[in-house]
């Protein structure tokens, strides 16, 4: 499949708009629902909410150019919005490949090997999954993180899963299985706790997204940010676990409405959780498109990439 892709750019173009399609798709299936759901709220908080849900996908972009550029491949910021958000489209498509095949595609456009494309995109994957339940078990009420436990149960062994040693190990051996080349550079210590930092900073960010919306339903306040961020953390960890589902479609809202029980009635909650929804497949659309606008016909040379990665060895 990599090989086809790489050698046909019709074949590039049709996934593209394949991706489009589940997209549009996505949103139009319960467009009576949602449509519904958005008109309970206010157009500043829908603003306020979408904003949150663009800086807060712009730190985890961050995060995962960090993590590549550790690895050896330093890609401009430009170039790497437009190599992870119109790459991740094809987490829409039915299939847990898809994605990982056209950011590896993509990547390997701008001078980066597919085993790096595929380690970064693997921890950075990781590594939010261990922020979000950090996240759900700092501020969820006892009584849903109870409900919980077998995923916040989790967070200690991502974090020994993330140590340099253990993370290499893992990563190689599933090169290994995939017939790649292991890596050949490691990630420091303080290379993963930055992009942990980043990523961390995104998920705060996608608090505030809800914590606007589950506002807009009922008075705010500092512990509702708690509980909404939380929730928000609790239920896409829930979604990215269920990789049956593309994007965890109705996975995720489910388990929001569970999270949010204790600020928010069922019929509400739904509300929200179904605009959230919203908020996140545009959010996606809009990365994807300026990814794709701003790195238009910027190929990396080779050289170019080979002395940025000397500098960040040093």
């Amino acid at each position: 499949m990599l090989n086809r892709l790489r050698s046909s750019p019709l074949l590039r173009v049709l996934l593209a708009l394949v991706a489009l399609a589940f997209l549009a798709y996505g949103l139009a299936r319960n467009w009576t629902e949602t449509s519904a759901a958005l008109s309970r709220l206010s157009w500043w908080s829908l603003g306020g909410s979408f904003l949150a849900v663009l800086a807060g996908l712009g730190f985890m972009l961050v995060a995962w150019r960090d993590i590549l550029a550790g690895l050896g491949s330093p890609l401009p910021l430009r170039v790497a919005a437009r190599v992870l958000f119109v790459g991740q489209l094809g987490k829409y498509i039915p299939g847990s490949v898809w994605a990982f095949a056209a950011m590896i595609e993509l990547a390997r456009d701008h001078g980066a090997p597919p085993r790096r494309t595929f380690s970064a995109t693997a921890l950075g994957l990781v590594t939010s999954l261990g922020c979000a339940l950090a996240l759900a078990a700092a501020t969820l009420p006892g009584q849903i993180a109870r409900q919980a436990w077998w995923l916040l149960a989790l967070v200690p062994l991502i974090l020994v899963g993330l140590h340099p040693r253990v993370m290499t190990w893992g990563l190689n051996l599933a090169l290994r299985v995939a017939r790649r080349e292991p890596l050949d550079r490691v990630l420091s210590g303080a290379q993963m706790a930055k992009a942990a930092a980043w990523t961390m900073a995104g998920w705060l960010v996608y608090g505030v997204h809800l914590w606007v919306l589950v506002g807009g339903m009922r008075p705010a306040g500092p512990s509702l940010y708690a509980v909404a961020a939380g929730a928000y953390a609790l239920a896409w960890a829930t979604g990215i676990l269920t990789v049956v589902v593309p994007a965890g479609i109705g996975v995720r809202e489910g388990a929001m409405v569970v999270a949010l029980a204790p600020v928010l009635d069922t019929p509400r909650a739904l509300a929200v959780a179904v605009v959230s929804r919203v908020m996140f497949t545009a959010g996606d659309a809009v990365w994807a498109g300026l990814g794709f606008l701003l790195a238009r016909g910027r190929a990396v040379p080779a050289a170019q990439l080979s002395d940025a990665a000397s500098n960040v060895s040093r």
